[in-house]
């Protein structure tokens, strides 16, 4: 899996590629705790390139929803779709999170 990390006003957007597993989703977590330790209080998560989520991708994120929430701050989802969106959907994480159609409506949002 890939990342690309990015200031955006007050948000970052961290684009993923590739796959997120057991393998990959520490990498993740890694970098989402270290944009948090940097002040990040909005975070992107743009899942256009993303090909698949494990279980434990879906656990990182709401692993990092909770450590927002805690800080006032939030996750955002965007560009969801084929089998992650599936994902998303079986398992209702759908309804815990806030997802845009795209990253600009994401950013919008803030």
């Amino acid at each position: 899996m890939e990342m690309i990390v990015r200031q955006e006003d007050q948000s970052v957007v961290v684009s993923v590629n590739g796959r997120m597993d057991a393998v990959t989703a520490s990498q993740f977590d890694k970098r989402l705790e270290t944009l948090m330790a940097e002040g990040a209080l909005h975070i992107i998560v743009n899942f256009r390139d993303l090909e698949y989520i494990s279980s434990a991708g879906l656990q990182t994120i709401l692993a990092t929803a909770k450590k927002l929430e805690n800080i006032n701050g939030e996750i955002l989802l965007a560009n969801l779709s084929g089998a992650v969106k599936e994902v998303f959907e079986i398992s209702g994480f759908d309804t815990i999170f806030r997802i845009f159609d795209t990253e600009d409506a994401a950013l919008a949002s803030i």
